[in-house]
């Protein structure tokens, strides 16, 4: 009490402004004597630390949609998808019915050495229960991180044989990478495809050992999928249009007010790009965003090739991150990015108006943008053209594809949301490959022969909809069949994914998928050349 009536007069006086003139007071001066007068003077007990973070968020919020602020925790979560790898036990898991069942093991990792398989479930660790307890995923994932060469003790519920038993496990964890590359394979004998669903540390280095993989086998032509990919790393964007593009071509360049206008410059792994000239198609949705919209939009400007899909996201404002000592940190926007033709990829936003520009892509919807070309307003003034055959393009925010592809919402109905929602599908998925797995294997010895001949049946469809319906889901006849074929297609996907990896999923998935079927059907085509060609 004492102390605070000493600095009591000086703080009164600074907060009179004494010893300043009105020129040399400073804003931020401002904002640290409102600090210390809340902390010296204020009624009760208040959380400074968290005073302060307000105050952060509060100023970032009257700036632009991605400047933002990070606790330590927040921080740590955010940069670890993008790291590359994290330290932990090995393993790819979904929760089923507040259970974590095992869907495979990272080959060679913690887990798999000490004899973890597909299909188990971990019901503890360290003695402490995880199933049954409604404990949310990332406090589960917490428990199985750790830093590398520590120890965490499993216990785990495996059925074998028509027995349950329970096995106790020591793991010791160890690095375990990231992938960021969901699917590479061969669509038919000269048809490469890879998916790509963000740009990480090591996109660059996989997306090379995939080019050089497909190339063997055959491929001449790629249909890259940058469907639904939110972006990342921007310099990882620029490696890879190294592959694509002439070395020391402009990929991207960025500038700002207090950032001189930078070009980032294509360079190859090697000493020639990996996939120069053969025909390429690529996938974007109103979800790719940042460095999936600097890909495309550096392949639409050079003319290497044709975009299909929806209107990108929109996201160009470069962030830098600026770390506090406590672990925190601030994403600051300084810069714009623009294409090579001078395209701002930002769409625009009114500063401080966070809700409406969260609202852009429900606005997309309801005018119409997602199901009709014809939407799409484009403004003159924007317009520029492509670097080689200068054919006519438009800017003002995202990437436009040279061939649109309308979402279909024929087959999404409200019962098909409703049983999604509650996670029945899934849940189906699991219980489906838990209690067939072995007859799966035996019948399907590679997942191309899976996506081949596997077939969702009536009575499989039926056994989902009576466990949607004891989920509280009321029964709808006429919407299940309508979404029959979606239904089909999640279930045939997630049971092959199950069964084999995530690559399968996108095997089936593309056989569905309007984007994907544009996309090959132009790449096969002669439309191919009569769009990307110069005007007339």
């Amino acid at each position: 009490m004492k102390k605070r009536f000493i600095y009591l007069p000086l703080l009164l006086a600074l907060l009179a402004g004494a010893g300043f003139s009105k020129a040399q007071f400073q804003p931020y001066q401002k904002l640290g004597m409102a600090e210390n007068a809340i902390s010296q003077l204020y009624v009760d007990t208040v959380n400074e630390e968290k005073l302060v973070e307000a105050a952060i968020k509060g100023m970032l919020e009257e700036l632009d949609p991605h400047s933002s602020y990070s606790n330590p925790e927040e921080t740590k979560e955010l940069n670890e998808p993008l790291a590359g790898n994290f330290s932990g036990i090995g393993i790819t898991f979904n929760m089923n019915r507040d259970t974590l069942y095992v869907i495979s093991t990272v080959a060679g990792g913690p887990s798999e050495r000490v004899g973890l398989v597909a299909g188990d479930r971990i019901i503890a660790v360290n003695d402490t229960a995880i199933a049954g307890v409604k404990m949310k995923n990332s406090d589960i994932m917490k428990r199985l991180r750790g830093p590398k060469g520590t120890n965490v003790d499993v216990k785990v519920l495996r059925r074998s044989a028509g027995l349950v038993d329970t096995v106790d496990f020591r793991i010791t964890r160890a690095d375990i990478p990231i992938y960021s590359i969901d699917a590479a394979y061969m669509v038919d004998p000269t048809t490469g495809y890879i998916r790509i669903n963000k740009f990480a540390a090591d996109t660059h280095k996989e997306l090379a050992e995939a080019l050089k993989d497909l190339k063997k086998k055959g491929m001449q032509q790629l249909i890259l999928d940058l469907v639904d990919n939110g972006g990342g790393y921007l310099n990882a964007a620029v490696d890879i249009l190294g592959e694509f593009l002439d070395k020391g071509k402009t990929a991207v360049y960025t500038e700002g007010l207090n950032s001189p206008r930078f070009d980032f410059k294509t360079e190859p792994q090697s000493s020639k790009p990996l996939f120069k000239d053969g025909r390429l198609v690529v996938m974007v949705n109103q979800y790719s965003a940042s460095a999936a919209e600097i890909t495309s939009g550096a392949v639409q400007d050079w003319d290497r090739g044709l975009i299909v899909g929806r209107r990108t996201y929109g996201k160009g404002l470069v962030q830098r991150p600026l770390p506090f000592p406590d672990g925190s940190m601030i994403r600051l926007t300084v810069a714009h990015y623009y294409t090579p033709t001078g395209r701002d990829i930002q769409k625009p936003y009114v500063k401080g108006d966070q809700k409406a520009y969260a609202m852009d892509i429900v606005d997309r919807y309801n005018h119409g943008e997602l199901m009709h070309a014809d939407s799409i307003k484009y403004i003159d003034s924007l317009k520029v053209n492509t670097l080689r055959l200068g054919r006519p393009i438009y800017g003002g925010g995202g990437i436009s594809p040279d061939l649109f592809v309308p979402l279909d919402t024929t087959e999404f109905t409200k019962y098909y949301r409703d049983v999604q929602a509650k996670g029945c599908i899934n849940q189906f998925a699991i219980k489906y490959v838990d209690e067939n797995r072995k007859e799966l294997k035996r019948l399907y010895k590679n997942d191309d022969q899976f996506v081949k001949e596997f077939t969702v049946t009536d009575a499989m469809l039926s056994d989902l909809f009576e466990m949607a319906r004891k989920e509280g889901v009321e029964p709808n006849p006429e919407e299940a069949q309508r979404s029959r074929p979606l239904f089909s297609m999640v279930i045939k996907g997630l049971i092959g994914r199950d069964i084999f990896d995530t690559a399968t999923y996108f095997k089936v998935f593309n056989e569905y998928d309007p984007i994907f079927r544009e996309a090959y059907r132009l790449i096969k085509s002669s439309e191919y050349d009569s769009l990307l060609s110069a005007p007339k």
